[in-house]
């Protein structure tokens, strides 16, 4: 049996899962110190489904925790910034066209030293290693534990990070440190400001993780960690704490996957309704739909793998902004009133006026209206049926306007309804073929957690003038596959999901630079896995 767990903002959900059964889910209020509303959650599945906690195999965590510190720019580190680009890449300064607000938590300890690469393979200069030495002492002085390091074409050719790291590492042992090829692809700006991100999450990723472990050993479960990544694959809590950039994107990813595997649908628009925003993402085969462009993360442009998502300010808690005294009016005019963006949050159950509170949101709209049937309607202020018609419409209006923005092509499209808010969406939209709304729809993504399969990738530049083609094909798929054995995948079940092949003219030997990703189940898994791409081919064929 096996756990997904999915910390939002909000709630924190779970599931206990046994095959391709939910045993037991819960909602749990998400706590300031995280670990203990994870341990309430766990427990309370455990409780539920009357399971020890030694029968559990594994975990799998997604959280919100990273994006929510970049957007609300809070519990950032100080990051010292070793950019190996000198003298042609000065032109543009770290962190240019950031926010200032979020720039400013991250310091101005800037250091541009010789070093990088040509387009062509050449020195920019070679490395001065005396210089690289003096900035990591003076980090070390001014007590900066968070090191990014970026160097051009790092990807190509990582040395020269990689001997900067060994020389700040020796003169500053505590400091924590980024290099830019292990993140990033070859776009050298939006590589280095996501080098820059991970950096400046570090003693937040490390607090977290240890807050899920120490979680897990309160209520008894000796199972193996994993967190859940961007891409929908899972990485050890390890790998999380160093690399915490890799799991921002993981929260709508695991309502996608998790609405996937609840319907056995496997192309659908997904809408992830939850307490502030709703989320519209793309399913395609089954997984989200990857943003073809620059992601923008906290007003910072980045190049790593995220979801094309679109957020909506929409939610069970949104707020409604209308004057009281209008509450029974025979009619609204468009400009007497307005639905979010801003959110009474996971105070819904204060200040929501079902629950007693005093502030009128969408969830008391849901339940005037007779869509939602929860809390005590009897504390619901009077409101016409004129009024009440006009706010739920202003609402439907912004969801079918998401889902036009989401369409690749002009046919209807089937909606998964997911999220505990999904009762905001109706069971016919124009523009839909469908909605389907399945069962645990409120913790979808806490059984995309639970789902998850373990992945690993291989990037390397290589010479076909020295390695035939094939034979250097076959040794990376060789090496990815070992890697994804060793984080826990079983082996019959490796998949090669992406092999990238892009020629560099500019470097001598007919050299490529190749990616290889494959996934696997994780041990335990495997068996679900196969239940769930078995209903997509039958849904499918029919």
């Amino acid at each position: 049996m096996r756990i997904g767990v999915d910390v939002g903002g909000t709630n924190t959900d779970a599931v206990l899962m046994d095959g391709g059964t939910v045993f037991a889910w819960t909602k749990q209020p998400t706590t300031a110190d995280v670990g203990s509303g994870v341990a309430a959650a766990i427990a309370e599945v455990l409780s539920q489904a009357d399971v020890a906690a030694g029968a559990i195999a594994s975990v799998m965590v997604g959280t919100t925790h990273f994006t929510n510190a970049l957007v609300e720019r809070n519990k950032l580190d100080q990051v010292g910034i070793l950019r190996l680009a000198s003298p042609s890449g000065e032109a543009l300064p770290p962190m240019t066209g950031w926010p200032t607000d979020l720039a400013g938590r991250i310091g101005s300890h800037v250091y541009l030293l010789p070093g990088g690469y040509e387009v062509d393979g050449r020195e920019i200069a070679p490395l001065d290693e005396t210089k690289v030495r003096a900035a990591a002492r003076e980090l070390r002085a001014k007590g900066v534990n968070a090191i990014a390091i970026s160097s051009v074409f790092a990807p190509v050719n990582s040395a020269m990070e990689e001997r900067a790291a060994v020389l700040v590492h020796e003169e500053h042992p505590e400091a924590a440190i980024t290099l830019s090829h292990a993140i990033g692809r070859i776009g050298f700006i939006e590589r280095e400001n996501a080098a820059i991100l991970n950096a400046a999450l570090g003693s937040l990723a490390a607090r977290v993780v240890s807050a899920f472990e120490r979680a897990l050993v309160e209520i008894g479960v000796q199972a193996p960690l994993y967190i859940s990544q961007n891409d929908g694959t899972l990485i050890s809590a390890q790998q999380a704490a160093a690399y915490p950039v890799l799991t921002i994107g993981s929260g709508p990813t695991n309502s996608m996957r998790g609405a996937a595997f609840l319907t056995g649908v496997r192309d659908a628009i997904v809408l992830d309704v939850g307490g502030t925003t709703t989320d519209v993402g793309v399913l395609a085969n089954g997984f989200p739909r990857e943003s073809s462009v620059a992601v923008d993360i906290g007003g910072a442009r980045t190049n790593f793998r995220m979801p094309d998502i679109l957020a909506i300010g929409l939610g069970g808690g949104t707020r409604i902004h209308l004057d009281p005294s209008q509450y029974q009016a025979e009619a609204l005019d468009n400009d007497s009133f307005s639905v979010g963006p801003d959110s009474v949050g996971f105070r819904i159950v204060e200040q929501a006026r079902v629950f007693g509170g005093d502030t009128l949101t969408a969830s008391d709209i849901a339940v005037a209206a007779d869509r939602a049937q929860f809390g005590d309607p009897s504390k619901l202020p009077a409101l016409s049926q004129p009024v009440i018609d006009a706010v739920w419409t202003r609402g439907q209006a912004m969801i079918e306007e998401a889902i036009d923005r989401m369409k690749t092509s002009r046919g209807d499209a089937v909606l998964l309804a997911v999220g505990g808010g999904n009762f905001l969406i109706p069971d016919t939209i124009p523009g839909a073929a469908q909605v389907i709304r399945p069962p645990h729809a409120a913790v979808a993504n806490a059984v995309g957690a639970a789902i998850a399969q373990v992945g690993a990738q291989i990037e390397q530049v290589v010479s076909y003038d020295r390695e035939p083609r094939d034979a250097a094909l076959d040794r990376l798929r060789g090496q990815a596959r070992e890697q994804v054995i060793a984080a826990g995948g079983v082996p019959d079940s490796v998949e090669i999901v992406e092999l990238e092949e892009v020629f560099l003219s500019y470097l001598p030997g007919r050299a490529a630079q190749v990616r290889v990703r494959v996934v696997a189940d994780l041990a335990e898994n495997a068996h679900v896995l196969r239940q769930e791409n078995t209903e997509s081919y039958a849904t499918q064929s029919h």
